[in-house]
Parts: structure tokens; C-alpha cells; sequence
């Protein structure tokens, strides 16, 4: 108990950030947030309930009327400050995710890039709000449709990317006009902290954006909060149903992405190294924590030996180690809780017969204090078989061996996920039909990781996505705004008189 006792003392209290300052929740309960390439307790994270969620919200809702009457002009000179003062800070950021989620830090920084891009899109706000004119639809009637943000919006974010993630959602809600309330994962807090301070230094104003900390308690608040006009939300697939549920209830716009099973498909005429290099670096990059990751290589006809021999050769050279140490190829998992439940998946895949080629378990960085587990390989994987059938989200590459094109598209179809798939081929004919046939909502033709960019929208299909709006890009300015249709008729006014100032834009 003094052990325990000494070791909270020592630790930091992450602050909430509500109405444009930091400060300690008053939370009757508190969680551990670690360092997982260490092992050790290195923060403590309010486990906030409805009390600070109403802080949040009645500080965003203060705020809004203010912001959205701000001048596009202005907010859009504000988004600009805010992409120069992350870019101006974007080690700093990685950093700050690499402690504690673990991934190394090229990753980090490539995470907090692809964030940037959101900025960068919502920069052209003036452009993306623009409506349409109709010019004497009746006589001296005109017609004209305007969008107009919804107000108070919020947003519950995963562990795996707690920089870019948030950076997908705000970006577009705040230059629309909304005020935000952010709830991240409690597992790696911190980033989102460093995101709000960040903003604010670069003008964003007081009570537009907001970060409240918690579990299902703060989430459930979030949702039922009458305050609150829209709910946003990636996650698990069970955490972003159950989100989507409690929000359509209370009578909320929600977006909820859930999770997925990746496959990339390799047929016969690919080129085998290209295709290991692809399947490699997506299924043990941020080691697996990614819901784009590949977890699945379906490997087509004759192809299969020669593929998975180059696979086992990039995977045994892997280095795992500190994400924060250079050398280092890949990081640890983000909980000890996390580790031990995708370890438990190899050891499933060999009780049922999977062939364990590359056992992650064995890993020399597996014997010291951190959450470390290496990159697996899973060779003469089934659809039965549980290490194909759940989401794993951990290092665990699995290898599904089919004799036809024909066998890999209904072999992905079948799946209850559809959120990300690939191909390798030199056919453009195959590539051509499989991108037609294939059901899922981001495809890559030789792109092993087909994310988006950031003028395009990030979305699956099936039971990685509830509703039918996916998030950033185009339809995260639909999903922030709301459409208004204007009709209307003017009698002839008199002349305003003589002005030579050159027209501004304030």
C-alpha cells in the first residue's frame, strides 16, 4: 500500500483544458497512464464523469455564439496560425505520443504530418462553405442555400493515433464555426493536452476547443448531454456501435468508425518483394495498433512459399526496442492488459493449427519490464481459426493461402469488416475488377496503408463504419454543417452613396 501510495505521489496529474487554460479535475477517480517502453507509471489521468463534461460543454457553449459570428476572414487567419504552430512543434507532439502509446518515433511524426493535411484542408474553409445561387428563380425571387455550423460538438478519439485523430475531427468543426469537446483515450491523454495549448497559443479563442478525460462514464455523458449537437467517434467496433447507439437516442448527428480486419491480397504475377515490403511495414508498423493495419496476406496459387519466405526474412530483422531509441523498428504495445491479450492469440493460432513461423513471443525486448511483443507470423491460417476471425490489433500477421482470384475476393467479402483492403498484381484488368467487386471502403492497388488524404474522406464499409458519413475531408464539412435554404424577394432599395475605400473582407 506505501508503494502504491509513493508511486502516485510521484506521478504527474494530466490536467483537463476547458475555456482556454489547463487545470486539475476535481474527479473522484483517477487512472494510471504508463510509458510503456518501461513499464512504469508515469502520469495519473482524471477519470472525469458528467461534472467535468458540464464544464466542458457550458464553456463551449458560451463560446459559440461569439465564434460563429466570427468572420471567415478571421477564422481562417486562425486555422493558418494553428497549422504553423503545430508544424513549429510537431517533435514535440510525436514526442509526447511516443511516450505513451509507444510507437516509434518516425511514426509519431509521420501521425502528427497526416494530421497536419486536416489543418491544411480546413484552411480553405471560405471554399468548402461556399453554397449555390439560383438568380431569378421566380420573378425578382432568388435562391440561395448557405451552410451554418451546428454549435456544440464533440468528439471521442482511440489510443492509436491521440495527435492525429483529434486533429481529423477538430479541424474541420472548428473552422466551420463549432465549438469542440474533445474526450480522448485514457490510455495516452497527454498529446491531446499539448493539441489545446497549442491552439490556443496560436488564437484560437476561449472555450472553442476543450479536452475533458474519463472512461464510459465521461463518453456516456458526452452522448447525453442536450448541449451537445453532434457526436464523433472512433473506436473498437463494439465502443463505436454502443457510442452511436446512446447518441442517436438522445437525438444527436453521430459518425462512429469502428474497427477492422485488414486483408492484402497477392496474386500470382506480383512482384514478391514489393508485396513483402507492403505486407510488413502495414501489419508491424505502430506494432499493429493501427485500424489500417494489415493483419491478413492472402496469398493466391503458386506464390505462397516464396511470399512467406520473404515476409519471415523482413519480419526476423525487425529491431523492437524504445520508440524514442533510433535503432529501434518497431515499439512496444501501448498496456501490459493490451500485450498479454495479443499475445494470447498466437499461442489460440497454434492450438488450432495455424503453423507459427515467426513466434513474436520469443523476442529478446519481450524479457525486459516494457509491453513488448514482437512480429509474428501466422502461416496456414483458416477462416475458422480466431486469430483470423476477431480484431487483434497487435503485431500478428496472419497467412491465408487461396488457389484464385475468384477465392480472394468472396474470402474478403465474407468478412464482417470492410474498412481497408489491398492488391498487388501487374494485371490491370484484375486490379480493375477487384476494385469493382471488392466491399470495402478504402482500397489500394500496390498500397499496402490506402489512408486517404486529407481532401478525400477516411471511411469503411459494413461493421467498421455505423451510418453512413465517413470522417475529414468533404464529408467532415458536411458532417459539421448543416444546409439552409434562403428564398428571397427584395423591393428596389435607394443608393448608399459614394464610397472609394477598397472593399475589405472583415
Amino acid at each position: 500500500m506505501e508503494t502504491k501510495k509513493a508511486t502516485e505521489a510521484a506521478t504527474k496529474k494530466i490536467p483537463v483544458f476547458i475555456n482556454g487554460r489547463a487545470f486539475e479535475s476535481t474527479a473522484r477517480r483517477w487512472g494510471p497512464v504508463y510509458n510503456p517502453a518501461t513499464g512504469q507509471e508515469t502520469h495519473r489521468v482524471p477519470l472525469g464523469g458528467a461534472e467535468d463534461v458540464a464544464s466542458a460543454v457550458a464553456a463551449a457553449r458560451a463560446a459559440f455564439p461569439a465564434w460563429r459570428a466570427t468572420s471567415l476572414a478571421r477564422r481562417t487567419a486562425i486555422m493558418f496560425q494553428i497549422r504553423q504552430q503545430l508544424a513549429d512543434h510537431q517533435e514535440d507532439l510525436a514526442r509526447t505520443v511516443t511516450r505513451e502509446h509507444g510507437k516509434v518515433l518516425a511514426d509519431a511524426m509521420g501521425e502528427v504530418a497526416r494530421g497536419l493535411e486536416n489543418v491544411e484542408f480546413a484552411c480553405g474553409i471560405p471554399q468548402l462553405l461556399k453554397g449555390e445561387y439560383t438568380e431569378q428563380a421566380s420573378t425578382d425571387v432568388d435562391v440561395y442555400s448557405i451552410r451554418q455550423p451546428l454549435g456544440v460538438v464533440a468528439g471521442v478519439t482511440p489510443f492509436n493515433f491521440p495527435a492525429m485523430v483529434p486533429l481529423w475531427m477538430l479541424s474541420n468543426a472548428i473552422a466551420a464555426g463549432n465549438t469542440f469537446v474533445l474526450k480522448p483515450s485514457e490510455k495516452d491523454p497527454s498529446a491531446s493536452v499539448l493539441l489545446a495549448t497549442l491552439l490556443s497559443e496560436a488564437g484560437l479563442p476561449p472555450g472553442v476547443f476543450n479536452v475533458v478525460h474519463g472512461d464510459r462514464e465521461a463518453v456516456e455523458a458526452l452522448a447525453a448531454h442536450p448541449d451537445v449537437s453532434a457526436v464523433s467517434v472512433v473506436g473498437s467496433t463494439p465502443v463505436a456501435r454502443a457510442i452511436r447507439r446512446a447518441a442517436v437516442a438522445a437525438d444527436k448527428r453521430v459518425q462512429a468508425l469502428g474497427g477492422a480486419k485488414n486483408h492484402l491480397v497477392v496474386l500470382a504475377d506480383a512482384d514478391v518483394e514489393a508485396a513483402a515490403d507492403g505486407a510488413v511495414s502495414a501489419a508491424f508498423g505502430s506494432a499493429g495498433e493501427r485500424c489500417m493495419a494489415v493483419s491478413v496476406v492472402v496469398a493466391v496459387d503458386d506464390i505462397a512459399d516464396a511470399l512467406v519466405a520473404a515476409i519471415v526474412a523482413r519480419t526476423r530483422a525487425l529491431r523492437i526496442g524504445d520508440g524514442l531509441d533510433p535503432a529501434s523498428d518497431m515499439g512496444p504495445l501501448v498496456t501490459r492488459e493490451h500485450r498479454d491479450r495479443v499475445a494470447g492469440y498466437i499461442e489460440a493460432g497454434r492450438r488450432d493449427g495455424a503453423a507459427v513461423v515467426v513466434d513474436g513471443r520469443e523476442a529478446p525486448a519481450c524479457e525486459g519490464p516494457g509491453f513488448f511483443l514482437g512480429a509474428t507470423l501466422l502461416d496456414h491460417v483458416t477462416p475458422s481459426m480466431a486469430c483470423y476471425r476477431d480484431e487483434i490489433f497487435g503485431p500478428v500477421l496472419c497467412v491465408v493461402r487461396v488457389h484464385t482470384l475468384d477465392d480472394a475476393l468472396a474470402l474478403v467479402n465474407d468478412s464482417p469488416w470492410g474498412n481497408g483492403v489491398a492488391l498487388y498484381t501487374r494485371d490491370g484488368g484484375a486490379a480493375r475488377r477487384f476494385q469493382f467487386e471488392v466491399l470495402c471502403g478504402m482500397v489500394g492497388i500496390n498500397v499496402p496503408i490506402p489512408v486517404p488524404v486529407g481532401y478525400h474522406s477516411f471511411g469503411g464499409w459494413k461493421a467498421s463504419l455505423f451510418g453512413d458519413t465517413h470522417i475529414y475531408g468533404p464529408d467532415g464539412v458536411n458532417f459539421y454543417t448543416r444546409r439552409k435554404v434562403v428564398t428571397s424577394r427584395w423591393p428596389r432599395a435607394a443608393a448608399d452613396g459614394v464610397d472609394l475605400r477598397f472593399p475589405g473582407s472583415e
